[in-house]
């Protein structure tokens, strides 16, 4: 009966230790999630999305590039980035949470993936079906806020090729009421941003 427990506990160390190996060696890409925790400072602990051009933002750090690298490497960065506002190195954690999409091909390339930022009722990924418009995207997703600069919309698209971002402004107000004569289509991995409104705008 022993030498049964002794079997069973060596195999759950070896799926534990291919687990964590899968972990280590998993190379970030953009649309996955970051979930990172400062054990110094509980209120800089959160989730972000890596975002197309495969950088994130954290508090203290700034932007880095998450894409291309492994938890074990990004973990080295947030650390390193953010150690000059504690005493000591702070201890940080980094857990990957592959995007379905990057772990997965959907079937068909049924949907794209749209990140939404700044001022919208609900900021992150949304996944769309292919031929989505601007104006369709926003209404999924919730709508923007009534802080929102709405004729200062920003559709920002990289080219996967030449990494080259383009970023368009688009007045939401003259879409919505039809004044603006082209349907925007939205591509696999635009970023729509939201910002705040000026005082007098």
């Amino acid at each position: 009966m022993q030498n049964v427990k002794n079997i069973l506990m060596g195999l759950v160390l070896v799926l534990v230790a291919t687990m964590a190996q899968a972990q280590s060696e998993y190379r970030v890409q953009p649309g996955d999630g970051l979930n990172i925790e400062v054990l110094e400072d509980s209120s800089l602990n959160r989730s972000v999305v890596v975002l197309p051009d495969g950088r994130f933002n954290f508090p203290f750090a700034g932007t880095l590039r998450a894409s291309g690298r492994t938890a074990t490497q990004i973990q080295g960065d947030v650390t390193t980035a953010i150690q000059s506002n504690f005493a000591n190195p702070p201890t940080v954690f980094v857990s990957v949470i592959p995007a379905a999409s990057n772990v997965q091909e959907a079937a068909d390339g049924d949907t794209i993936d749209v990140y939404f930022l700044g001022e919208v009722n609900t900021p992150g990924l949304l996944e769309v079906k292919p031929g989505t418009t601007l104006l369709q995207a926003i209404a999924v997703g919730g709508g923007v806020t009534r802080f929102a600069a709405i004729k200062r919309i920003q559709l920002r698209r990289t080219n996967r090729q030449t990494g080259v971002q383009n970023v368009v402004t688009l007045n939401y107000k003259a879409l919505a009421n039809g004044t603006a004569s082209n349907v925007i289509e939205l591509k696999d991995g635009d970023v729509i941003l939201v910002p705040e409104r000026r005082l007098f705008e």
